[in-house]
């Protein structure tokens, strides 16, 4: 295993750190100032669209997908140091290079598994970055880490499917930008194979009998920039049968599929978040005296430091070893790595967070420092492309098989 950054991830690197010095961290304030204004708090604020203007005239755009057809042709090893360095500023550094969940899955599942006419419709809209999309799985009357347990009804009338069903926490519904649903339902609910019941089409946001009812907080973060998180009724909404992607009974496996690489991808940024973290706890440390001398000087706060450091390096090298397991291996030959470093690193990440949020005292909890917004972004992640249970149950079974 050779992590050392190739030519083209070294230069692609010294790009992306140029454009978050000179313009995304200035932007963060010039943002949430724009927003306040906005007539509608969903609206994109005028810094994003230039933003997004810049990262596509420096090549700095669809970084993650690693078609070279219609992304940048990227390796998970290569892209890697990219998505942390995005992962520092979480609500716009994505969103801005056109990296941003659940857009990124949604165009991978579009380019492996959708027909030509899908690709034209909404796969390249999305790589251009002129709508977003949304992943309609969850919902809020079963247990959905199960994914076998969704009630979401996609039935076949004639050359239609009818979808009934409601969903919660969808990522970007609330973003007027957002024009198409991939929705995850049952075609044959009472199927011998439990993971045979479903599939996935794809659902135009103004199809009628589709109601976007309301924003959902986490932890009172209504997460403006991504697009929110929505709760979604289908109300016998109906899409030709063309809509659907791949086959019937297919949705698992397409599921399964999309998240492999969006586990990583969000392991990636954390790694980011957790890097922003420490650079925030040291300036602050440097800055404040308490009790006689700077924090900085505190046997406790460099204790946190410097675990904050060696579980951040512990981390990214896990996270490299399984990019480059995915790229050597695939996906299936890297599952225990994908389910260690989606167990592992939200964890570790929020336990830094929660130490840098204390160092800074009420600031840490306020709106004047990020820490308290990607403090939520990254607890969501212990739930969010399947609960750390759930994945920890995985590889136990899998460790205990060798045994049995």
């Amino acid at each position: 295993m050779d992590f050392a950054f190739d030519a083209r991830t070294e230069e692609l690197r010294a790009r992306l750190l140029a454009f978050m010095d000179e313009h995304v961290y200035p932007a963060e304030a010039v943002a949430q100032e724009q927003r306040a204004a906005l007539d509608s708090p969903w609206d994109t604020p005028p810094v994003v669209e230039e933003l997004k203007a810049q990262a596509r005239r420096q090549g700095l755009w669809n970084l993650f997908l690693p078609d070279a057809e219609y992304g940048a042709g990227l390796t998970n090893l290569q892209y890697a140091p990219l998505a942390e360095i995005t992962g520092r500023s979480p609500q716009l550094a994505p969103t801005v290079t056109n990296c941003a969940a659940p857009d990124t899955g949604n165009m991978e599942v579009l380019a492996q598994f959708g027909d030509e006419r899908q690709k034209k419709q909404w796969l390249e809209p999305l790589l251009a970055g002129e709508i977003r999309s949304a992943f309609a799985m969850t919902e809020p009357e079963v247990a959905s880490s199960d994914a076998t347990n969704i009630t979401t009804r996609i039935e076949r009338d004639g050359d239609e499917y009818v979808i009934t069903g409601r969903k919660w926490y969808i990522s970007g519904a609330m973003n007027p930008d957002c024009k198409i649903f991939i929705v995850m339902g049952k075609t044959d609910p009472d199927g011998a194979d439990i993971r045979r019941q479903q599939s996935m089409v794809l659902v135009p946001r103004d199809t009628p009998g589709v109601t976007v009812r309301r924003a959902m907080q986490v932890f009172g973060y209504e997460d403006h920039f991504h697009g929110g998180h929505a709760e979604v009724v289908f109300d016998r909404a109906r899409v030709p049968v063309t809509n659907l992607i791949g086959e019937e009974g297919g949705g698992f496996a397409i599921a399964q599929a999309r998240l492999g690489p969006g586990r990583i991808h969000h392991c990636m940024r954390l790694i980011g978040m957790a890097e922003r973290a420490i650079e925030l706890m040291c300036r602050r440390a440097v800055s404040r005296t308490a009790f006689g001398k700077p924090l900085a000087q505190q046997g406790v706060v460099q204790n946190w430091i410097a675990d904050a450091r060696v579980t951040v390096e512990q981390l990214r090298l896990l996270v490299l070893k399984t990019a480059w397991l995915m790229d050597t291996v695939g996906n299936r030959g890297a599952h225990t790595e994908i389910q260690a470093i989606k167990i592992a690193t939200p964890r570790a990440v929020v336990a830094i967070l929660d130490r840098a949020i204390q160092l800074h005292g009420a600031g840490g909890v306020s709106q004047d420092f990020p820490l308290a917004e990607i403090y939520a972004a990254a607890r969501t992640l212990m739930l969010a492309d399947g609960p750390d249970e759930v994945h920890q149950r995985s590889l136990a079974r899998r460790e205990l098989k060798k045994y049995l």
